[in-house]
């Protein structure tokens, strides 16, 4: 590894390496991959003649006046320092507020570059407190070329850091060892790390820049392929648990249930154990839309775990939906002689300890919990199975916790947020992909429909309709509190107003501001049909399933994503009896907000509301709480820079099958860059 520290550089001392170490730059190789965020295009000089009031300008021109004032509007003594400069086509003011130390800088006869806004006063045009610097032969950083913008904190300038970038690529952009090998870069036609750094740092144009970014995106890209490659290679490597597969004892499985698999569920299931028959540890993604049936498919994996001597724990985020797992594992793993065990916050300390104890001693076989499962104090005999629902819910490192607390067990992760299969082979690039595309043959669709404020007391007496069939039903609003916005409906504003329009019926209220206690004894009562009526928030996304509730009303429709509104409306997708999805639009509905109601209106695929939700959002808003794994990219984004994505994919596949090790000489560099990304 070369030594590129920044002691080498002019112009850093220990005060100003303190102050860089707080934007995490430690060496200087740090240095030269701090890119700019932004750029702004000062190459181009403009007479005063020609400035406009409200636009930012270039100017050089010379000195002919100065003065400093005090300026009595001002409190503290506050002084005002002017320059009077011109080029030769005009004059233009500028001043200064409360930097008097300018009259020992900017005297008459100077000739400066000026950056600044226009701004129109008594008639004239003045710039106030803008860009300075005098004009010499040396090239400058900051003016008469484009202009990189830098994320700083105090105790640095923007002057100052690029000065001091400059100097890093003086210093060490010759010693730079490539990162991409030779070949590569030819592949994909992009610049040397030279010309790169050179580039995206000092473009002289805007396509140099944008071609340097493109070579760091790529860049980025390829070393988080190269990482889910080689943890792929390592994984196959490592000892993990053989299970072995009792036919029989599937058989037995599939009679507790009382429905059959779906074809896909099957082709999911047989894809699962197969990999638990492996000697190297499992680390599957299973992902299906809501209401697809990957619980149960679970069940299976926990089973043929449990079956052979090794406990399983399945972590979700919600209590609610913790207890609902249990009593779906009670209900079929539980007869078959194991026990399954629940572990949340709510528990007594009693009834913790005692669980924790049995897990400690192997006499749990199955526990199911929330983030519970990851206190240290929580301890497994054998864990040879982890299951994680709800996997989004999770952070990165959270997810990696819970397989720790095990000799490398076998890894089950399951997701309702449908991704296009090469989009998620990528983002969870080191996770095996089973996908289950279709739902049970005696679910029902629901029946979307759409109306507008004006229709609002049809929906109310359409619900009392399937009230009196004795159905349920959700209604959903954006906020808890009344909102300053107009036509936002508020949860505990319309709860009132529902409790008497509803005054046959039991309505009560469910969100995220109550405590954990009060949301399970309502959701219990939901549950067994002692309430009719949920008026909540998007809480009920994640985890209530109540066969009996066919109705949701979502008001504001406008306030959620696509997908969002899709997974409410998957909530009222597991019942035998028709469900009913309907929408109240506001009256101020934007283009976008209608076009995502439209989508939900005319499909139920999971897949393609996704696609329509990444055309319509950006990838940034659908995919920004997604969490991939790979913090460290700065320029980077998987889901936008797609093409880069595959080539990156696709070549890191290669160098990995061909040299896992990365011994060849020319991959030596891919190798050192790798030492400095897992330093980051």
């Amino acid at each position: 590894m070369q030594d590129l520290s920044l002691r080498y550089i002019k112009g850093i001392g220990s005060k100003l390496a303190n102050t860089l170490a707080k934007l995490e730059i430690y060496s200087g190789k740090d240095l030269l991959y701090y890119f700019p965020l932004r750029y702004q295009d000062r190459r181009y000089i403009t007479p005063i003649k020609e400035i406009k009031e409200g636009v930012h300008f270039l100017v050089k021109g010379k000195v002919m006046a100065r003065n400093v004032r005090g300026v009595k509007r001002f409190l503290f003594g506050r002084k005002l320092f002017e320059a009077v400069v011109s080029d030769g086509s005009g004059f233009l003011n500028c001043v200064w507020f409360n930097q008097p130390y300018l009259r020992d800088y900017i005297n008459v006869g100077d000739e400066l570059f000026l950056y600044g806004k226009a701004t129109l006063f008594k008639g004239s045009i003045q710039f106030i407190s803008p860009e300075y610097e005098k004009f010499s032969s040396v090239d400058s950083f900051n003016f008469g070329r484009i202009v990189g913008f830098y994320r700083l904190v105090e105790g640095i300038t923007q002057r100052r850091m690029r000065k001091i970038i400059f100097e890093g690529l003086k210093k060490f952009s010759s010693q730079l060892l490539d990162p991409l090998p030779f070949y590569i870069r030819e592949e994909r036609k992009i610049p040397n790390i030279r010309e790169a750094l050179e580039n995206i740092h000092y473009p002289s144009t805007f396509q140099d820049a944008n071609l340097a970014r493109e070579r760091f995106i790529f860049e980025e890209l390829f070393f988080s392929q190269i990482m889910v490659y080689l943890r792929k290679a390592r994984r196959v490597l490592t000892k993990g648990i053989p299970f072995k597969v009792d036919k029989d004892f599937i058989e037995e499985i599939r009679r507790r249930f009382d429905f059959s698999l779906t074809s896909s569920q099957e082709e999911a299931l047989v894809q699962i154990l197969e990999d638990m028959k492996k000697p190297y540890p499992m680390h599957r993604l299973l992902q299906g839309d809501v209401g697809s049936g990957k619980t149960a498919v679970a069940i299976f994996a926990i089973g043929v775990c449990v079956h052979s001597g090794y406990q399983a724990a399945v972590m979700v985020p919600t209590e609610i939906l913790a207890f609902q797992h249990h009593q779906a594992l009670q209900s079929i793993l539980a007869p078959l002689g194991f026990r399954v065990d629940i572990l949340v916050s709510s528990l007594s300390k009693k009834m913790r300890e005692k669980i924790i104890t049995s897990l400690k001693e192997g006499k749990t076989e199955i526990v199911v919990g929330t983030h519970s499962l990851l206190d240290e104090n929580v301890e497994f005999k054998n864990l040879g199975l982890v299951v994680i629902d709800e996997q989004h819910k999770f952070g990165v490192a959270q997810r990696a916790l819970l397989p720790k607390k095990g000799k490398n067990p076998d890894c089950l992760i399951m997701s309702a947020t449908p991704i296009p299969r090469s989009l998620a082979l990528s983002i969870y690039g080191d996770l095996d992909l089973s996908l289950i595309k279709e739902l049970p043959p005696n679910r029902c669709q629901p029946q979307t429909i759409v109306v507008d404020q004006g229709n609002r007391e049809w929906v109310y007496s359409f619900i009392k309709d399937k009230l009196k069939e004795g159905r349920q039903a959700y209604i959903i609003y954006p906020v808890i509190e009344e909102s300053r916005l107009q036509d936002i409906h508020s949860l505990n504003q319309m709860y009132e107003r529902l409790k008497k329009v509803f005054t046959q019926f039991r309505v009560e209220v469910f969100h995220g501001q109550m405590s954990k206690k009060r949301r399970l004894e309502i959701a219990e009562d939901f549950r067994k049909n002692r309430i009719n009526i949920l008026v909540a928030t998007t809480v009920v996304e994640v985890g209530i399933n109540i066969e009996n509730a066919t109705v949701m009303v979502v008001e504001n429709p406008e306030r959620f994503g696509l997908s969002q509104l899709h997974q409410l409306r998957g909530r009222i997708r597991r019942s035998t009896y028709q469900p009913y999805f309907i929408v109240i639009g506001s009256e101020n509905m934007g283009e976008n907000a209608r076009k995502r109601i439209e989508v939900i209106k005319e499909t139920s695929d999971g897949f393609k509301i996704a696609e329509e939700d990444l055309k319509l959002r950006g990838p940034g808003d659908f995919f920004g709480h997604l969490q991939w794994g790979f913090p460290h990219l700065k320029v980077a984004n998987p889901l936008e820079d797609l093409d880069n994505l595959r080539w990156a994919r696709k070549l890191a596949y290669q160098v990995v099958k061909n040299d896992p090790h990365l011994r060849k000489p020319y991959h030596r560099c891919i190798k050192e860059h790798l030492d400095f990304w897992i330093g980051k």
